[in-house]
């Protein structure tokens, strides 16, 4: 059985800026090929505003629920994401204690995104 994480909504753990990369870095590793998982832990109602392709959905309030899922895709890089970066370094810590190694937070968030890499994502 699975460690399970900590609800990212407890308070706030200890942070490592090194859990931080950004969408320019996130954009540069794309291009070049690597297999990143793009975790999209945002709210269903924000992923119908907008979205960034190819990303997987698992709202942050169903972390613990669907750990197991977030498992197969653990040899991969990952890197999460939210509106504007903070939910997503409160994931990116509960997973890092539940046992994943390589994972980041988007700093900025798919506004960030928006802003410096694809404008087409809406802004909201």
């Amino acid at each position: 059985m699975s460690a399970r994480p900590e609800s990212p909504t407890s308070p706030t753990p200890d942070i490592n800026p090194d859990w931080e990369v950004s969408p320019q870095e996130v954009r540069t590793r794309l291009d070049r090929g690597e297999k990143l998982f793009l975790l999209d832990v945002r709210t269903d109602q924000e992923v119908d505003l907008a979205r960034i392709d190819g990303s997987f959905h698992l709202p942050m309030h169903d972390l613990h629920l669907r750990l197991d899922d977030l498992r197969e895709h653990e040899a991969r890089p990952m890197v999460v994401y939210c509106h504007r970066g903070r939910r997503s370094l409160l994931v990116t810590a509960a997973l890092r204690r539940a046992g994943f190694e390589d994972v980041r937070s988007m700093a900025g968030g798919i506004e960030q995104w928006a802003r410096t890499i694809d404008p087409r994502v809406p802004l909201y």
